[in-house]
């Protein structure tokens, strides 16, 4: 059975992510992670993971993917002791060292390769299974042939990112914010300087400006959108289909992980794939915050249709409103916490993890006080509401809305 993996940036983002779908969630903790500015998990947080995740037949993964220098050595076999001691049962990391250390020190976890190595070919994911390695994360660089024949070839498993962001660069090979920002991005302190908003002028000095001055460039690439390699994938034989996104919301994370797990719930069923089956898969992944998206380099080397160049905003069809914190009670009261500014009167979207998305209208509201607001916009209010249709707790509300890239 193919594993959907999940990003989590902390907590409750895990929790949810396992409760929409997913297999297992990777974290990063407070040692030895790429995305410093993630709220990375205590040792106490991680704990408390495993237990809720391995409760749920789900698993943990750790990523201890940093590239450490000499002085960042201390105090690793002492995290990865912990790590093991929690029950984590792999860890993802590029550093060979790291790798190593964690069987000498007998940890029992698995130890899988980073996508930093850039593994595009079978030979290279042999050469980590005769060192020993559980799993290696193949580079965002392979077209879906080459995976194909990849895990024909492969001694270990195999895992693949389907969507979320991509690097302009080889995924752990840019150092645009070391140069630019004094930020070591194989340290943690990538500031995603190929998305910032440049203004291109010629080689030779002048002041002509080649972009247009109210459309600044962008280097960076489209999110990748892998909805239709899917089957394709699970056919060839990858363990793992891996989302990114350790720095996303709660909400983008019910909402991609729910549908991925749909269409692959619906490979393994047998059921019969139509278009009309993945345009809603497609709309659903409209629904979640996102720059506009693309295959990447599944179908081939893309071309500049996969570049951002002037788009920069994030494109949603919908806003998280509210979350479910109950079920319905004897009078028919639903307890819900307000996330962003919701209107009574105006049709809403329920979804959760048993729940497939549906149209709702709340027929009476009252807060805390008894009142019947018109208009609910104060962050995390808890209120009650009615409405005629599914109830689940953890399920989410949300509103239509549009939002142009700019």
């Amino acid at each position: 059975m193919i594993e959907l993996l999940a990003p989590a940036g902390n907590l409750e983002k895990a929790k949810t992510a396992i409760d929409y779908g997913a297999d297992a969630v990777y974290i990063g903790g407070q040692a030895f992670s790429l995305r410093s500015r993630a709220s990375n998990f205590t040792l106490e947080d991680i704990r408390e993971l495993v237990t809720y995740a391995h409760s749920r037949n789900a698993k943990v993964h750790v990523t201890v993917n940093m590239i450490p220098h000499e002085e960042d050595l201390a105090g690793l076999d002492e995290w990865l002791r912990n790590l093991d001691d929690a029950g984590v049962d792999a860890i993802i990391a590029a550093s060979p060292w790291i790798l190593l250390r964690a069987k000498e020190l007998g940890c029992r976890f698995e130890r899988h390769v980073s996508t930093q190595h850039s593994s595009v070919n079978s030979s290279t994911v042999n050469f980590w299974a005769r060192q020993g390695m559980d799993r290696v994360v193949l580079g965002r660089e392979c077209t879906m042939e080459e995976i194909r024949q990849i895990c024909q070839r492969a001694q270990t498993e195999t895992e693949a990112f389907i969507h979320g962001g991509m690097c302009v660069s080889y995924s752990g090979r840019c150092v645009l914010s070391n140069h630019l920002t004094n930020r070591d991005a194989n340290r943690g302190g990538c500031a995603q300087s190929c998305r910032w908003k440049y203004h291109v002028f010629p080689f030779d000095g002048s002041d002509v400006q080649l972009s247009d001055p109210n459309k600044p460039f962008s280097m960076s690439s489209k999110d990748l959108r892998g909805i239709r390699q899917i089957p394709a994938m699970i056919e060839a034989g990858v363990a793992s289909l891996k989302i990114e996104g350790r720095m996303k919301s709660a909400y983008y994370l019910a909402t991609v992980v729910s549908t991925y797990r749909r269409l692959i719930d619906a490979v393994e069923s047998g059921q019969e794939l139509t278009e009309s089956f993945f345009h809603q898969l497609e709309k659903e992944l409209d629904k979640a915050e996102n720059r506009p998206t693309g295959p990447g380099f599944l179908e081939g080397l893309p071309g500049a249709e996969m570049q951002l160049y002037r788009e920069h905003a994030e494109l949603v069809t919908q806003e998280f409103t509210a979350l479910v914190l109950s079920e319905r009670d004897e009078n028919g009261w639903i307890q819900i916490q307000i996330r962003n500014r919701l209107d009574p009167a105006q049709e809403l979207e329920i979804f959760g993890p048993d729940i497939l998305p549906q149209i709702i209208r709340l027929e009476e509201v009252m807060d805390e006080d008894g009142q019947k607001p018109l208009i609910l916009n104060r962050p995390m209010q808890v209120v009650k509401a009615r409405w005629d249709g599914p109830v689940q707790t953890g399920a989410m509300i949300r509103k239509t809305m549009k939002k142009q890239a700019v």
